[in-house]
């Protein structure tokens, strides 16, 4: 007999307080709908599996990651923090991402050498890398892992480890989940760097941060 599907995916509702957003907004937002794969690595994050195959994060470790990260990346000068984000959905918000944080973007192909090459024209030299899928950006966490600075993923259940320093477990390939992981990172960051006040928003809208469907033909 298939597992009753509770209503809206919905999970424990205790201390929805206590989340930087609402349970309601990372539910609809589709945060926590991972992959039919499951990783060893990524058991840890995993809350259940829906009778569709389709494996499901727990939100309130997604929170608890994304709080870790903001503090961990809020160490850093915003110019020595790099963003690398090749998939088409996470372009967008990793660009608002940066926008805000003052980071360096890497949109779209990461370019062999950008890290690792004296001689490369454009190399950047960043203290820590933020990724938006360890796989899709495969090349950037190769070049950061060899230069030994550390790497921040984005991570769904079809995720390893490999080379990464700091997981935050999420949805990493939807639009919508995207958008709200890359805004709830921007706002902790700056509330952490006293940037805006601890209940503060920043001043772009998550809505702002999301790719919109008519990108995506002009991107590809």
């Amino acid at each position: 007999m298939a597992e009753e599907e509770p209503k809206k995916d919905e999970q424990s509702e205790e201390s929805q307080e206590e989340l930087l957003l609402p349970q309601d907004a990372l539910l609809s937002a589709g945060i926590h709908i991972g992959t039919r794969i499951k990783t060893k690595d990524m058991e840890q994050f995993i809350y259940r599996v829906r009778p569709d195959g389709l494996f499901v994060l727990d939100i309130k470790r997604t929170d608890e990651r994304v709080r870790i990260a903001a503090k961990f990346l809020a160490r850093f000068a915003p110019s020595k923090i790099c963003v690398a984000a090749a998939r088409l959905y996470a372009r967008e918000p990793a660009s608002k991402f940066c926008q805000l944080t003052g980071a360096i973007p890497v949109i779209g192909r990461f370019i062999p050498g950008m890290l690792s090459n004296p001689l490369y024209p454009n190399k950047i030299e960043p203290d820590v890398l933020l990724v938006s899928d360890p796989k899709a950006d495969s090349q950037g966490v190769r070049e950061a892992s060899s230069i030994g600075i550390p790497i921040v993923a984005l991570c769904s259940t079809d995720n390893s480890f490999s080379n990464v320093d700091l997981v935050i477990p999420t949805n990493n390939k939807g639009r919508k989940a995207l958008a709200t992981i890359f805004w709830l990172l921007a706002r902790q960051i700056l509330r952490e760097r006293g940037e805006i006040p601890p209940d503060g928003d920043p001043p772009i809208p998550i809505e702002e941060f999301e790719t919109k469907l008519s990108e995506k033909s002009s991107q590809e």
